[in-house]
């Protein structure tokens, strides 16, 4: 395992320790889509189910050191294609995590569907082991443009996957993608519309974005230029007001109530274990922040959990890189967060930040006060240039 010396962030300890979140991946799919850039490994015939489920107890429960006796808040499976595993792999994976470690009652669990994996019998299995709410990956309603994005489901089949999602999951999330290959601004709000139509307590809609190390990177696709784009983002942004949906981070938009509460912790700067082939962790001790990496591909994975070492990189979070990597995230949110919430999350006192703080309300990306600190519209919309100030050189 590669390492960093752990050396502490301050002389002083962190007064209450950051909520924390379980991750759970599953790095499997039927088929590599060409605009991701995510650790998944398409399954051609099988992937080793029981064998990776037991790798992923035994790597909760070598991680139980680090998080001993702290209450988990939320769990999120994420993929990959996490509906490619069964009710009862989902339902030992539950188990195992409600015997190792104090989970709260209330606790949201996600996990992600693709809907050509749907099946009424596993979705009602998933309900039964605990999930309590559904993801799925729609990105679109138009066939043309599935596939186009190498999807393996049609709009049929989008439609009625959502159908058997909702009878069996009062809270789900539908996401969708626009600025896709030739899309025009009335087919992206007819995508929209359509998810509209099925009620969801949330929904994700991402611009797509042209990743290295992906299909579309070395064969890039034709797509609408930056004012079309843009375009489609005001009128998705807008549609969705009008049906009540809170616009509260860069992609993220939900009902009263209903936002992503495992997502929220990312974005406040939580803390969360990863667990599963490349998963990763950020946890705060009483004096560092850890940043760990597991092993990407599954089998070395798996062969690495029961070697007992399956991380494979764990950094400590340099002091100067702490309001970097704590505003790349809170600043996400529309809404911005309490002023006291860097201290409590970073150890560090705000005032640390003081000159960019400054820059970044200079420039009208960011306003201020001695309560409150949140991303203008012109900082949501150039969220990049706004991040950048508070870069270390």
């Amino acid at each position: 395992m590669n390492t960093q010396p752990l050396i502490p962030l301050t002389t002083s300890s962190f007064k209450i320790l950051p909520p924390l979140s379980l991750y759970i991946h599953i790095p499997w799919c039927v088929r590599k889509c060409p605009y991701c850039d995510f650790n998944s490994h398409e399954a051609r015939s099988s992937f080793p189910e029981q064998e990776y489920v037991t790798a992923l107890i035994r790597d909760l429960e070598m991680a139980l050191p680090q998080i001993w006796g702290r209450k988990v808040y939320t769990i999120f499976f994420g993929g990959g294609t996490p509906s490619l595993l069964s009710g009862e792999s989902v339902a030992e994976i539950l188990r195992n995590v409600r015997m190792l470690l104090p989970l709260s009652l209330d606790a949201e669990i996600t996990l992600e569907a693709n809907p050509g994996t749907v099946e009424a019998a596993r979705f009602a299995a998933y309900r039964d082991a605990g999930v309590n709410r559904l993801s799925m990956g729609i990105q679109s309603f138009n066939d043309s443009h599935l596939r186009s994005l190498g999807r393996i489901h049609s709009a049929d089949e989008a439609k009625h996957a959502i159908d058997i999602a909702r009878a069996h999951f009062d809270n789900f999330n539908l996401d969708l993608m626009y600025a896709l290959p030739n899309q025009t601004l009335d087919e992206a709000l007819s995508d929209v519309r359509t998810a509209l139509s099925f009620a969801p307590t949330h929904l994700s809609c991402y611009h797509l974005t042209i990743e290295p190390n992906t299909l579309f990177y070395h064969q890039p696709p034709t797509v609408p230029d930056d004012d079309s784009s843009s375009e489609m983002q005001d009128a998705i942004e807008k549609e969705l007001a009008n049906h009540g949906y809170q616009h509260y981070e860069t992609s993220a938009f939900a009902l009263p109530n209903r936002r992503a509460k495992h997502n929220l912790n990312y974005w406040q700067f939580g803390d969360y274990l990863g667990i599963g082939a490349g998963a990763h962790s950020k946890i705060s001790f009483h004096d560092k922040i850890v940043r760990q990496a597991r092993y990407k591909q599954p089998q070395a994975y798996i062969n690495q959990v029961e070697a007992g070492t399956p991380v494979q990189t764990e950094t400590v979070i340099a002091q100067n890189e702490l309001g970097f990597e704590f505003m790349m995230n809170a600043l996400r949110l529309n809404e911005g967060f309490a002023s006291s919430l860097f201290q409590e999350r970073t150890n560090l006192p705000l005032h640390s930040l003081q000159r960019e703080l400054a820059l970044a309300e200079q420039r009208g990306l960011l306003t201020r006060d001695h309560l409150h600190i949140a991303p203008t519209l012109q900082g949501q919309r150039f969220l990049n240039d706004l991040l950048e100030i508070f870069l270390k050189s």
